[in-house]
């Protein structure tokens, strides 16, 4: 079964309002679209999350997406994001890898984060990823229907985030 509502709570030791707690849930409306929304209490702001899969991966091609949510980490409240990823497991390797070309309201110009992921064993994998600004590494722990991540933010404050979906 495949999972149709998801929900996140992170938290991240910083003075950056927005930052600081982040609430999300969305639904798979079809099999290609999922819709939400992003809460960020300390920052009073409520905004939408969309993700359109234009291109599920397969053996020989990568995941094509185009989304919106809130701006990276430590931009004022009200800055949207708008992307478009593409995302691919390299062949034989317990890697995956994905570059975005973002508009940054924060920034009003474009960016390009990437990041990849390094599966390892008993449901770990580590993620480095550049935001377009600064760099992050989250570690996370995944079963069937949750996760649990350490995030290193901006590689010098600590968060924690859960999630799970049914």
């Amino acid at each position: 079964m495949e999972t149709k509502w998801t929900f996140s709570q992170r938290w991240v030791d910083t003075d950056v309002d927005r930052a600081r707690w982040r609430s999300t849930a969305m639904v798979r409306v079809v099999p290609s679209l999922q819709i939400g929304v992003e809460i960020n209490p300390a920052a009073s702001e409520v905004g939408p999350l969309v993700t359109w899969f234009l291109l599920r991966e397969e053996h020989r091609s990568p995941a094509l997406f185009l989304g919106t949510s809130s701006d990276r980490i430590g931009t004022q409240a009200g800055d949207q994001a708008y992307f478009l990823t593409v995302s691919k497991a390299l062949p034989r390797l317990p890697v995956s890898a994905n570059v975005t070309l973002n508009y940054s309201e924060a920034d009003e110009s474009f960016n390009v984060p990437f990041g990849a992921a390094l599966f390892l064993p008993y449901g770990f994998n580590v993620r480095p990823m550049y935001d377009g600004e600064r760099t992050h590494l989250l570690v996370d722990y995944t079963r069937s229907r949750w996760s649990v991540s350490v995030i290193s933010v901006w590689m010098e404050r600590l968060g924690l985030s859960v999630g799970f979906g049914f």
